[in-house]
C-alpha cells in the first residue's frame, strides 16, 4: 500500500532534505528507519520537494510504499521511536497507488522569519534571522509584494545553478506578520510552486525594499529582466519553513 505522511524537522544539522553522498540528510534518516522496520529491505521516500541545508519545515509531505499492513497509528509510532528527534511523523494515512507526493501537489506555503529582538535567545539563533539593528518599513515592503502576486517569469528571483528551463509560477499571496510577543516579523508566502532558492531571493528582496535598499516601484522593473543580479540578496536558510504542501480535493 502507499502511505503519505507529513513530517516536520529541524533543519539545522541536516545538509538539506534530499540524500547526498557522505552527508546527513532527512531523507536518508527517514529511510534508515524504514529500511530496519522492512527487515533489510530498501524503501524509497518521496517528497513534495526538497528542502536547503538549514530549512526547516513544519508540514513537508512525502510518500512511501509498503507491503506491511499494521495499523496506521503504529507506523506513526515506528517511525517515530526509532528516528532522531530532529525529524517527527505527525500524522501518517493511506493513500491510492497513483498519488504522487511531488508531482499532485498545487501549491506551497512557506512562512520566513526574522528576530528584531535587541537580544538573539540563543534558543532562537537556529530557527530566526537576526536583523535587530534595522527598523524596516513593513508597509513597503507589504506594498512591493502586491508586485508579486499572479503569474510571472520569476527568473530574477531564482538561482543560477537550477535546470529547470520554465521560470514562470504563480504566487497566490505574501503577508506580512508583526509578532509583538516574541518581536519577530514573518513572511508568509504561497504559490503554485517555487524555484531553486526563489522563496529566500524574494525575502531577501523584500527586506532591502523594508530597509530603503530598493524601491517598491523596482519590483516590476526586477521582474521583467528577468536578471538575478537585480534582484536582492538570498535570505540565510534559517529562517526558512515549508508550512504547508497543498493537494487537490
Amino acid at each position: 500500500m502507499r502511505l503519505r505522511a507529513i513530517i516536520s524537522y529541524d533543519g539545522s544539522q541536516f545538509s538539506g532534505y534530499q540524500v547526498q553522498p557522505g552527508k546527513r540528510t532527512v531523507q536518508l534518516e527517514i529511510e534508515r528507519v524504514l529500511e530496519i522496520i522492512h527487515k533489510g529491505a530498501v524503501v524509497k521516500v518521496v517528497a513534495s520537494g526538497r528542502t536547503d541545508a538549514g530549512v526547516h519545515a513544519t508540514g513537508q509531505v512525502i510518500h512511501f510504499d509498503s507491503p506491511l499492513t499494521f495499523p496506521l497509528d503504529r507506523w506513526r509510532t515506528a517511525l517515530n521511536v526509532q528516528l532522531p528527534r530532529d525529524i517527527r511523523i505527525l500524522s501518517i494515512e493511506q493513500v491510492s497507488n497513483d498519488f504522487h507526493a511531488r508531482y499532485h501537489a498545487v501549491g506551497k506555503t512557506y512562512r520566513y522569519i526574522w528576530s528584531l529582538s535587541e537580544i538573539h535567545s540563543p534558543f532562537e539563533r537556529d530557527f530566526s534571522v537576526h536583523v535587530d539593528r534595522y527598523k524596516p518599513d513593513i508597509a513597503s515592503m507589504q506594498e512591493a509584494a502586491g508586485h508579486l502576486l499572479g503569474t510571472h517569469d520569476f527568473s530574477s528571483f531564482c538561482a543560477a545553478k537550477t535546470n529547470v528551463n520554465d521560470f514562470v509560477r504563480t504566487i497566490y499571496s505574501i503577508n506580512f506578520e508583526v509578532k509583538k510577543e516574541t518581536q519577530q516579523l514573518h513572511m508568509v508566502i504561497s504559490g503554485s510552486g517555487f524555484l531553486y532558492n526563489m522563496v529566500r531571493i524574494i525575502a531577501g528582496t523584500l527586506w532591502e525594499v523594508g530597509i530603503r535598499k530598493k524601491t517598491v516601484e523596482s519590483i516590476p522593473e526586477i521582474l521583467l529582466s528577468c536578471a538575478r543580479k537585480e534582484a536582492g540578496k538570498t535570505a540565510p536558510a534559517h529562517g526558512l519553513y515549508l508550512e504547508k504542501v497543498a493537494y487537490k480535493g
